[in-house]
């Protein structure tokens, strides 16, 4: 109990004191979480509203493929990012491995099949006869998935919070990818990892503590769009 209240109590002291350390790990933080969750989101929802509306051969082996992924272990990711990036790999030209860029690459393919897969339920469980009605009104194919879309914008802004929940929870890929290289990729989570190890769990705690307020903050922030869209 005396360990937790050192954490809790460093934790304040970090917030209200505005440590400049803690303030550039929280700030990369949400930069690379955030950017990782809008390219997860703008692709997924592509991705999952064309696999709902689309019927081909191999859908449901691909269908299986999404909701498979949508529990893909971090490491693996990890792995998979750092080959293709690495310098001897097929994206070693672009030598952003250990960059921001590469933990986004990461972040951004664990929240994808998330995304995409809420998005898919969300727009099947929309009646067959409601697009029907909407192309007999003479809208295009395109402006029927975008009614589809706002009709459904309430478990999308679901996956929304859980892409983002994923990208900013996520620490084996990120240090597979970032190496926690202080001042350059080191974030809430793999600086959590690090003062672990370190055997400063006090510090480890309050890293913890910020991390955990600021993935309630703006999940909070999400949340009340959600549910002000929904008294509409």
């Amino acid at each position: 109990m005396d360990l937790i209240a050192r954490g809790i109590a460093r934790a304040l002291a970090l917030i209200f004191s505005l440590d400049a350390e803690v303030l550039r790990i929280t700030l990369l933080s949400l930069q690379i979480s955030g950017t990782a969750t809008l390219v997860s989101v703008l692709l997924g929802i592509s991705a999952g509203t064309a696999l709902a509306l689309n019927r081909f051969p191999g859908r449901r082996i691909l269908v299986g493929l999404v909701n498979t992924s949508m529990g893909l272990p971090p490491v693996v990711v990890g792995l998979f990012v750092a080959l293709m990036l690495w310098r001897s790999g097929p994206l070693g030209a672009l030598d952003i491995i250990y960059t921001p860029a590469a933990m986004i690459a990461a972040q951004a393919i664990l929240a994808f099949p998330i995304v995409t897969g809420i998005t898919l339920a969300a727009i099947q469980q929309i009646p067959p006869g409601f697009r029907l009605q909407v192309l007999s009104l003479g809208a295009t194919r395109l402006q029927m998935v975008w009614v589809l879309v706002k009709e459904a914008r309430l478990p999308l802004m679901a996956a929304v919070m859980a892409g983002f929940g994923g990208a900013i929870s996520e620490i084996g890929a990120s240090i597979m990818v970032g190496g926690n290289i202080k001042g350059h990729t080191r974030v809430l989570t793999t600086a959590v990892v690090m003062e672990t190890s370190r055997g400063n769990f006090d510090m480890a705690i309050a890293l913890g503590i910020i991390l955990f307020i600021l993935a309630f903050s703006i999940t909070l922030l999400l949340t009340f769009a959600q549910q002000r869209e929904r008294r509409r």
